[in-house]
């Protein structure tokens, strides 16, 4: 029976979802952590983090959008393109983040990645298909979708208040268009003008996430400030601080645990009470 595939990653996700609703501590197992993936070798959560949703509507919408391309990717093309392409969007989506984040404390959920990938590769996979959505009249071409489901990813990336991975949603189409090509090589290049424009886009996109946070940590003098950075900057220096912070108890501890307390000077006793403060006795 044709769309299985695409009933049964619904169904799963849904299921996952609810589940983690009612059971925080596998909600915080399964959600994207770059220290949890990189200190820990937690690398399952790059793919775990797309079974799981902020909210309801969240995962309608990313299921809305999912069933709209997945189902016609799947009866021209069957499950393994679907999956495959569904698959490696999520995980191209995570390393994404873990390349962005690796250095400061964050979380994210949702399997916008994979539903970005089945978008930009059912552009080249079903040229022509198109979705509709109330009130419009006329169905929206799949490439308008992508690029409009890009920018608003994008826009919420940049205010980032919510614990969405919008910045997932670029990894997951970069994968979701190389994957379709390396399956498809004669369908992608039968439109080489429309592919080298999206994926164009796609990387300018990625160059800015990647590289902007980094250069905006430091005025125009060298020195670091925020001057241009924004909300995220300021809480990219603040995590990174932290981090340090706690790089310095760990050592600190680490030398009582192996010599007693005695073995701290009279400055390291104050300068880890002092730490302790800061980072845990905060109200």
């Amino acid at each position: 029976m044709t769309g299985m595939a695409t009933l049964a990653i619904l169904i799963i996700t849904a299921v996952a979802t609810a589940v983690a609703f009612r059971r925080p501590d596998l909600r915080d197992r399964w959600i994207f952590n770059p220290s949890a993936i990189l200190a820990d070798k937690q690398f399952d959560r790059m793919l775990t983090c797309g079974l799981i949703h902020a909210d309801w509507p969240h995962f309608l919408f990313n299921a809305f959008s999912f069933y709209s391309f997945a189902k016609n990717i799947e009866v021209e093309y069957g499950a393994r393109t679907l999956l495959l392409i569904y698959l490696a969007s999520i995980l191209g989506g995570s390393l994404l983040s873990l390349i962005i984040h690796r250095h400061h404390e964050y979380r994210a959920l949702g399997a916008s990645g994979g539903v970005c990938g089945i978008i930009f590769a059912s552009i080249f996979l079903s040229p022509g298909s198109s979705i509709r959505m109330f009130p419009l009249p006329v169905g929206i071409p799949a490439s308008v979708y992508a690029v409009l489901f890009l920018a608003g990813s994008f826009l919420a990336h940049r205010r980032q208040a919510d614990n969405i991975g919008h910045d997932a949603h670029l990894g997951g189409a970069i994968v979701g268009l190389l994957v379709a090509t390396a399956l498809y090589p004669e369908l992608i290049f039968a439109a080489p003008g429309l592919f080298a424009t999206v994926l164009g886009l796609a990387l300018l996109i990625l160059l800015f996430l990647t590289y902007a946070p980094l250069r905006q940590l430091f005025q125009s003098d060298g020195q670091p400030g925020f001057a241009d950075g924004g909300e995220r900057v300021r809480r990219y220096h603040e995590n990174q601080q932290r981090n340090q912070k706690l790089a310095e108890v760990d050592g600190l501890l680490e030398k009582v645990s192996r010599a007693g307390m005695d073995s701290l000077s009279a400055a390291q006793r104050r300068r880890l009470k002092q730490l302790s403060l800061e980072l845990y006795d905060r109200k």
